[in-house]
């Protein structure tokens, strides 16, 4: 593949250029009387694109034409490397152009960052799609040969976003991590990182972090639709909050906007969701499981795993708002954890979930998968028809009162009056039922 020009490096405010895209998109509402100008008969004001249009296709195919094999046994890094490198040349007025095509094949990834590295300082670039013909068809085998001790493995990235790309998509790939301990997706923005989409995807191997987010502004507006989240995980699947680029860690906030949609989250062992940073996240529809247990010495949080683990991190009164709604867990054991929450304030809300396809099991009774603790600003808790197994655990932290409500839920294992360990906490039950 030819040298391509680099990408633009105007230095254009990002307000300045959403401004000129609204402008843009005015006129094309406006039709045909765009050309009549304003009624007070101003000339009309079109938005300035500098630059030339970029040469090279539309559609990179790391096969076709970068040379990858895809056969599993070799190393495919620079055929991906330079599929990227294309899409970067032909940014053109910080709008990327290009779609990266991986066809059905296992493609052996031994270089970190050979399927994005961005470096913001000399790019700040809108639009980046990978596509692969199917998340059982197309998989990337990611596999460093550096030492995978838990520090050398922090920094072992397959991708690298920082502060330069929004707006980056992936569908219908699968990810496997074949180096233990390694990471899938470094984001690190200060205002530009953010808008990502993962279309039937899967994920398996041990990895240490899923996606690490860092930074001090946005890294947000990000959507799963239809993927499977397997394997195992160190720290977590999604992680808010890395703090190994951004040194104040106060400053860690904006954390908003996540949405899973229809997800089979069935993994090993490890940690879902992490967010001690507070956010807003959305989970509707699909199964969540924990199938093993974490071993021994694998973190700090022992054998335990946790879908939602929202910790309270040192940081500015940012949102927090979670919701689940029409999600089956499983509880196969004492050690799997619904939610652990340690949030000062904001919201919690389960509708129409069900953890109780273990209820039965002798271990069932004296588990606590869903687990609060809380200052006098709450968070507000509330469960809507909801089917749930064990105990619920609630513990102050500080003074004041706090609202937690049950609204026609089935309790498997105990009394409505013995369900919650609430520590006197306010607790409201509304027409819901137990043993």
């Amino acid at each position: 593949m030819a040298a391509a020009p680099r990408p633009s490096t105007s230095g254009t405010p990002r307000r300045a250029v959403l401004a000129g895209a609204a402008a843009a998109l005015g006129v094309v509402a406006a039709g045909c009387d765009a050309d009549r100008g304003p009624a007070d008969g101003r000339a009309p004001v079109a938005p300035v694109v500098t630059g030339r249009p970029p040469r090279g296709s539309d559609t990179v195919d790391v096969v076709r034409d970068c040379g990858a094999r895809g056969d599993g046994r070799t190393d495919d890094s620079e055929a991906f490397a330079r599929a990227y490198r294309h899409a970067e040349s032909r940014v053109w007025d910080h709008v990327g152009r290009t779609v990266v095509t991986v066809p059905a094949g296992t493609y052996l990834v031994r270089r970190p960052g050979a399927l994005l590295d961005a470096d913001g300082s000399h790019l700040k670039a809108n639009g980046l799609r990978f596509e692969g013909a199917g998340k059982r068809m197309t998989q990337i085998v990611f596999a460093p040969a550096r030492p995978h001790d838990e520090d050398a493995a922090a920094d072992t990235y397959l991708c690298r976003n920082n502060d330069a790309w929004a707006n980056v998509s992936f569908e219908r790939i699968a990810f496997r991590s074949a180096t233990p301990g390694v990471s899938f997706f470094s984001s690190y923005s200060t205002g530009q990182a953010q808008d990502y989409r993962f279309s039937e995807c899967e994920w398996t191997g041990e990895w240490g972090y899923g996606l690490a987010l860092d930074g001090s502004n946005t890294n947000s507006e990000m959507r799963w639709e239809a993927c499977r989240v397997g394997g195992a995980y160190r720290r977590a699947f999604l992680y808010s909050g890395l703090s190994h680029r951004t040194t104040d860690v106060a400053a860690q906030d904006q954390f908003l906007n996540y949405w899973f949609t229809d997800m089979k989250v069935e993994y090993e062992w490890g940690d879902f969701l992490d967010f001690p940073y507070g956010g807003s996240i959305t989970c509707r529809g699909g199964s969540y499981i924990v199938t093993g247990r974490r071993p021994g010495g694998a973190g700090k949080d022992g054998p335990t795993s946790t879908f939602f683990r929202f910790p309270r991190g040192p940081h500015h009164d940012s949102v927090q708002r979670f919701h689940a709604e029409d999600i089956r867990f499983e509880v196969r054991g004492p050690d799997t954890v619904v939610i652990d929450c340690a949030w000062d304030s904001g919201t919690v809300h389960f509708n129409d979930c069900d953890d109780t396809a273990h209820a039965f099991r002798d271990f069932a009774a004296g588990t606590r998968p869903h687990r609060y603790r809380a200052g006098p600003r709450g968070p507000l808790v509330r469960y809507d028809s909801c089917q749930l197994s064990g105990h619920h655990e609630y513990r102050r932290q500080g003074g004041g009162p706090r609202t937690v409500r049950y609204d026609m839920c089935l309790f498997a294992n105990h009394s409505q009056h013995d369900f919650c360990s609430a520590g006197g906490e306010a607790v409201r039950f509304v027409d819901c039922l137990g043993r």
